[in-house]
């Protein structure tokens, strides 16, 4: 099993002052984290993209690129690419050229995106949201086949074979499909044959089973190998030395967060009762030290008949710059060695 890291590149308010850090600060800490994950042997470093002032991911090639020229083995991915909102040549030439600097360890992500900012900031209508999607992913699909593509849509020019360079390092780019809670979206994975994200920030992980079966399903029905239906979970996640520790350094963090979402969708404010549930052996929180972490990754794997990599979203603990780093070492000299031991010790016993 693969471990990670995602990042929303959050910046936060200090609880005492109330007072933004610097976003040159900020990103110079992410830049810092994705080395520290670099030399602790994890697998993938993910950047996700929203359009809003809590974060300052926008641009997530940009900053994959700059962390590319600073690692040397660690796997570079978007997590997610709004790519109902974005144009897929462009797209595509961008992680193509982060391929080139990364010699072969870019990814992508792609999903519909959980915020709606992307849509009239780019001149998307959100009436289209499900063809937006499923057009400009047939696309993508096509660019990463061929470089000169011959294509027709609703919500782009037509190519009639003009170059799409450059061509990443790798053969094709690896693509995810993001997805949340959609049956539709599990099965349209399935049926392309295309790797699996799924997003679990609440609730258990268990109740995501018969969405993943339902992709699976898709999936082999569609005539594609079990080796190629990967499942990737994205879960809200932190190590610390004990549970406790851990717990209090990612609180602060996801409840200002929460709270300041949720008072637009309408939510109920967040509470430290709440958090402690979803940290809970039974909740969907990957949060506590390195051996409640590993036993909590064992589980959903579990859970959900078989995870191929795990993600922790841990940057709404980034004001905890040094709690983060420990955070990072943890999971890789601690965490990933005892989860892919007994990995290795289940296929065995199979």
């Amino acid at each position: 099993m693969q471990i990670g890291i995602d990042s929303f590149a959050a910046i936060l308010p200090d609880p005492a002052t109330g007072k933004l850090p610097s976003p040159t600060e900020r990103m110079a800490d992410l830049l810092d984290e994705v080395e520290v994950a670099d030399r602790a042997g994890l697998d993938v470093f993910g950047i996700g993209e929203h359009h809003r002032a809590e974060f300052l991911d926008s641009a997530p090639a940009i900053i994959l690129a700059a962390a590319a020229a600073r690692t040397s083995r660690i796997r570079l991915t978007s997590a997610v690419t709004v790519l109902s909102a974005a144009d897929p040549v462009r797209i595509f030439q961008e992680f193509a050229t982060l391929d080139l600097i990364a010699r072969g360890r870019a990814e992508m992500v792609v999903g519909r995106g959980s915020f709606g900012e992307a849509y009239p900031l780019f001149g998307a209508d959100p009436r289209d949201y499900d063809e937006l999607f499923a057009e400009k992913l047939a696309l993508l699909l096509k660019l990463n086949e061929t470089a000169h593509p011959i294509w027709k849509g609703r919500f782009r020019a037509a190519l009639e074979g003009q170059g799409v360079y450059p061509r990443p390092h790798q053969p094709r780019l690896p693509l995810w499909i993001g997805v949340g809670g959609t049956p539709q979206s599990f099965a349209r994975a399935g049926t392309l044959g295309l790797p699996l994200m799924v997003a679990i920030i609440g609730g258990t992980f268990e109740r995501f089973r018969p969405l993943v079966d339902l992709y699976r399903e898709a999936g082999l029905s569609a005539g594609h190998s079990p080796e190629t239906l990967k499942v990737r979970v994205h879960a809200m996640g932190f190590v610390g030395e004990t549970d406790t520790a851990a717990r209090d350094a990612f609180f602060p963090g996801w409840a200002h967060l929460t709270g300041r979402i949720g008072r637009e969708r309408g939510w109920p404010p967040p509470s430290r009762e709440q958090f402690d549930a979803m940290a809970s052996p039974e909740g969907a929180f990957l949060i506590g030290d390195p051996k409640t972490v590993a036993a909590k990754i064992l589980h959903t794997s579990e859970v959900l008949g078989g995870v191929s990599r795990i993600t922790f979203q841990m940057s709404t603990a980034s004001l905890e710059t040094a709690a983060m780093k420990r955070s990072i070492e943890l999971l890789g000299a601690e965490v990933a060695p005892n989860v892919r031991a007994a990995t290795r010790e289940t296929k065995k016993a199979t």
